[in-house]
């Protein structure tokens, strides 16, 4: 009778294995292979490309590579890199299309991806640290777009900073998880959530990655569209 038991807890405890795997409805945004799926927004040619399995970015000019496609409620993951100190990058949730006139950056919510470097550097320059950003997943509006940040906020209330600082240095692989659910979004880093917003107007847009100033990767992008 316990064998017979324990071959039944076994047999449905693959079952239920078997239909989370069944069950796990992303999809990949990346090939692998090359950018199809993508529009290069705004950057000049070279500065997207694909090595080694991963999109590549050389960081100049500033702009944004962006999906074929609008989406709005969805899960997103996405690991990215950043290749010198003090680099400089973001994912934009429910971006636009392309960028105003004479403005570089797309209008949309901007999920921060900041080396540690960048903070150092600038409490170099300016001989104190910063208040008003941190490295390790602000989020924040940018252009006309608008956002309710959760706290902790920035002292000018712009931007959800990150109750744990999970982040990881130059050259090491970093996990974002995005939900993004009627206007409110949440990021998990590395395993843990630490910042978001609600009341995102637009919420519906591109999902983006961005070119600012320095070479960054990313790989296995995947999304999981909800209702």
């Amino acid at each position: 009778m316990k064998t017979f038991l324990l071959i039944a807890c076994l047999t449905a405890a693959c079952a239920t294995v078997v239909v989370a795997a069944v069950d796990d409805r992303f999809v990949p945004l990346f090939n692998g292979r090359d950018l199809t799926g993508w529009v290069n927004a705004n950057c000049a040619p070279e500065t997207w490309s694909v090595r080694e399995g991963m999109i590549h970015c050389t960081g100049r000019p500033t702009g944004a590579l962006r999906t074929s496609r609008q989406y709005e409620n969805f899960i997103l993951e996405v690991e990215w890199r950043h290749l010198q100190k003090a680099g400089n990058s973001g994912v934009f949730i429910w971006g636009t299309p392309i960028a105003a006139p004479g403005v570089p950056f797309l209008r949309g919510i901007e999920v921060q991806v900041l080396d540690h470097g960048y903070a150092e550097q600038y409490e170099k320059q300016t001989g104190k640290k910063s208040d008003w950003f941190t490295t390790h997943g602000d989020i924040f509006a940018v252009g006309k777009s608008k956002l309710r940040p959760f706290p902790p906020l920035s002292p000018d209330g712009s931007r959800s900073f990150p109750r744990k600082e999970l982040s990881r240095g130059v050259g090491e692989w970093n996990h974002y998880y995005v939900r993004a659910i009627n206007g409110e979004l949440r990021l998990w880093v590395n395993g843990e959530e630490v910042s978001g917003g609600s009341g995102a107007e637009p919420r519906t847009g591109y999902l983006c990655m961005e070119s600012e100033g320095s070479p960054v990767e990313f790989r296995n992008i995947r999304i999981r569209e909800l209702p």
